[in-house]
């Protein structure tokens, strides 16, 4: 008897049920996950980071099953332990995991079992795993943003920030500005400054990278947000260059006071596009020593705008330093977020008032 059941006809098109297939799965995806594993290994890397204290008499799934299994769920939209629930007789996953899931228990015991230590040592590792492609480079651009993810629940670190009015994460990723890699994500509390622990995180990244290869060229950007004395100090201590972006103030604006009354004279009345950089020297008051500061003054058709930017580059020109360098980071920074499902603004960072255009999951 067949299991197929002619439903209607629709002219001449047969609209049928089919019942025969036995086991099926709607998450298809997970077999290029699988494929992903098998090439580059990550779940197997990070899973060897993980301590594991239970007693192994009593174990059934490995810190690497566990792991990937949590990994896999995640990937696919399944963020919630629970939805083992349904998915234990996926066959997919049962093929994938090998044999039967880890129960909603067993996988909120292993959330849970990561420590401060634990959590440090997966950031060193991904710091490491970006260390081993560097064999060859004698230079490399480190891209440094952060980015809004709302949340829905009542979930750990999940606050309220005013700036974005919503409850969210405030995620800090760091990047190669060469080849996009990511070097290290850090999930930070929503109520997070851009600014909170990243100086202290990148000292560490710089010397394990300088540990191995002292003579490394680094070369830093990112956005106003991440302008702080400290920052500053870590670049003199560390020798780095760096092209950062500053928010604007009253001292900044005197400095282009008459460039930009000249712009809005000659072009913006007229709704005409232009663009002129300005260079001078500027130190904040909590900042140890003077950087060369540049300003673009642009008419953009419909009035005008100027972003502040400081850089130690030697003997370069400023349009040099902001085409050719500064917004490269949108591309290796802001648009690979976008990417891995991140929401991102961008900035108006000659006001930082609020965002002028959003990106939405």
């Amino acid at each position: 008897m067949s299991d197929k059941y002619i439903a209607y006809y629709k002219g001449d098109t047969e609209v049928s049920v089919d019942f025969s297939a036995e086991r099926i799965s709607s998450d298809g995806a997970i077999v290029l996950l699988e494929k992903l594993e098998r090439k580059h290994k990550l779940v197997q890397y990070f899973s060897k980071l993980i301590p594991d204290h239970r007693d192994q008499r009593k174990v059934t799934h490995t810190v690497e099953k566990l792991l990937k299994q949590r990994v896999f769920n995640m990937v696919q939209g399944y963020e919630d332990c629970n939805d083992v629930n349904h998915l234990k007789s996926d066959p997919l996953f049962e093929h994938v995991l090998e044999g039967d899931m880890a129960s909603q228990p067993t996988l909120s015991r292993f959330d849970n079992s990561l420590d401060k230590h634990s959590i440090i040592e997966l950031c060193y590792g991904w710091v490491d795993r970006y260390i081993e492609s560097l064999a060859g480079r004698q230079c490399i651009t480190i891209d440094i943003d952060a980015t809004d993810d709302a949340t829905h629940g009542k979930q750990q670190l999940a606050m309220f920030n005013g700036f974005y009015g919503q409850f969210m994460y405030n995620e800090l990723l760091f990047h190669d500005g060469g080849t996009d890699q990511i070097i290290v994500p850090v999930l930070r509390p929503g109520n997070s400054h851009s600014n909170k622990w990243y100086v202290a995180i990148l000292k560490r990244i710089i010397t394990r990278i300088r540990g191995l290869y002292p003579s490394m060229k680094i070369n830093i950007r990112a956005d106003s947000g991440f302008s702080c004395a400290s920052f500053y100090q870590l670049a003199e201590d560390y020798d780095l260059r760096f092209c950062i972006a500053i928010p604007s103030n009253n001292r900044l604006k005197k400095e282009v006071e008459t460039l930009r009354e000249s712009i809005k004279q000659t072009y913006a009345d007229k709704n005409e596009k232009h663009q002129e950089f300005a260079s001078f020297t500027y130190k904040a008051d909590s900042w140890h020593k003077s950087y060369p500061c540049y300003a673009k003054v642009e008419s953009t058709g419909v009035g005008t705008n100027v972003r502040f930017f400081v850089s130690n580059f030697d003997q370069q020109q400023a349009s040099s330093i902001y085409f050719d360098f500064y917004l490269k980071r949108g591309d290796t920074s802001e648009n690979r977020m976008n990417h891995y499902g991140l929401k991102v603004h961008s900035f108006n960072e000659s006001t930082q008032s609020r965002p002028v255009a959003s990106i939405p999951k």
